[in-house]
């Protein structure tokens, strides 16, 4: 029974600290990746009066990764994002340009003040072999707060068949409160809380 039991301590503390010294198991060289803006999407949800979560996207962003498979806890990611680029489908255009209301109106992106929203990272921290919380420092309309992005890597290619580059594919989501940035507008009855849903995938230019 005490053979069971440190037996058992072990393995805990095995799998405790597993994620800590996972590489991605790939063969991207470590390098620096710039976004395939072709195969990336940013999606943002929202409640809308408890009935239902509106959804909207961004059209135009970008981002650079520097990363080592073998050491993905310290990559660094950069992202930019074009508010003015924000899509919501809105069904009666003719009537009303609803998007360009949502980035121009100071009740909500502000552009003509904050033409940009921007992430870095400061902290990526494994949590299984291929899952990763990724932490940084998003600004919004002149604010920053620390935003934590639950991230999924999908897998890497040393070269992808089409592009004929390196390539690494990930998925992420994470939430932010718009009042936390000054956007409060409408709060209760539209959300506070902002659900982000990325798909990404970087192409591999000069290696280190």
């Amino acid at each position: 029974m005490k053979f069971s039991a440190l037996a058992l301590s072990a393995a805990l503390v095995m799998a405790a600290v597993a994620p800590a010294s996972a590489q991605l198991a790939v063969e991207a060289p470590a390098g620096t990746y710039k976004i395939d803006p072709t195969h990336a999407s940013l999606h943002w949800r929202v409640s809308h009066l408890g009935l239902s979560n509106y959804t909207g996207r961004f059209v135009r962003f970008d981002a650079t990764l520097v990363i080592d498979p073998a050491k993905p806890e310290a990559a660094k990611l950069e992202a930019t994002v074009d508010p003015m680029s924000i899509r919501t489908d809105y069904p009666f255009a003719d009537k009303k340009n609803f998007d360009k209301i949502l980035a121009e109106d100071p009740k909500w992106f502000n552009v003509s003040l904050f033409d940009k929203a921007t992430f870095k990272s400061t902290a990526v921290k494994m949590t299984g072999p291929k899952t990763a919380d990724v932490t940084g420092d998003l600004t919004l309309l002149g604010v920053t707060k620390p935003v934590t992005l639950k991230t999924t890597f999908n897998g890497g290619m040393k070269e992808q068949p089409f592009a004929k580059k390196p390539a690494l594919g990930f998925s992420a989501v994470g939430t932010i409160k718009r009042s936390d940035f000054g956007m409060t507008h409408l709060v209760p009855n539209v959300g506070d809380d902002i659900e982000l849903i990325l798909e990404v995938e970087f192409l591999g230019g000069a290696t280190s």
